[in-house]
């Protein structure tokens, strides 16, 4: 495992927003474990989880007009979530934590154009060509402040590429884990981590 700026942390947020990614859902596992998290900081109120659309634009319409993320808060993207919190971070001056990030979904969910469900139930989920080109709409080429991003990328990610992310997010604080995988089984490990970098910190056990 690899830790670059392991001390740093930051001012307690005042929320945090946890984005889900692709055909994901508030159900996710990763969800529950920084929902449970927060608390047990005695911050519950200040845990914000949506259920994102398939449509990009919407999703964001959504985060920036329901929740309005501001550099008070620390917006928390897994996979396709990590891509929205990218933008969220240039666009809204909100520190972020990126699980496993996508960096040119445009691309690499090309593939799953069409119909299917959420990962979490039965509900519908449609994902268009015209999706994509939404995608594109909200590119951050590179992020102006580095240091307000903590980055946590798994080499044995099966879906995307670790060092695409690494380099996406050059100057941030990084953890890349040797192994894991895209989904983060072991996501529990990183949460006191996390956690720290949104200055919250979890009573002792």
């Amino acid at each position: 495992m690899t830790d670059s700026g392991a001390s740093l942390g930051g001012d307690s947020c005042e929320r945090l927003i946890y984005l889900h990614g692709f055909r994901s859902s508030p159900q996710s596992f990763k969800a529950h474990l920084l929902g449970q998290a927060m608390a047990r900081a005695g911050r519950a109120d200040g845990f914000v989880c949506p259920a994102l659309p398939a449509s990009p634009a919407a999703a964001i319409a959504l985060i920036v007009e329901r929740i309005a993320p501001n550099e008070r808060d620390v917006v928390v993207g897994s996979s396709l979530g990590g891509y929205y919190a990218r933008h969220l971070g240039e666009s809204c001056g909100a520190r972020t934590v990126l699980l496993n990030p996508s960096v040119r979904p445009a691309e690499s969910l090309a593939r799953h154009l069409g119909r299917g469900t959420l990962f979490h139930s039965d509900e519908l989920f449609e994902f268009v060509a015209e999706h994509l080109a939404q995608l594109r709409r909200f590119e951050v080429p590179t992020i102006s402040r580095p240091e307000r991003s903590l980055l946590i990328a798994a080499t044995g990610d099966e879906l995307l590429d670790w060092r695409e992310m690494v380099a996406a997010w050059a100057g941030a604080q990084t953890l890349v884990i040797e192994g894991s995988d895209h989904a983060l089984s072991d996501f529990e490990q990183y949460i006191d981590r996390v956690l720290a970098f949104a200055g919250i910190k979890l009573p002792a056990q």
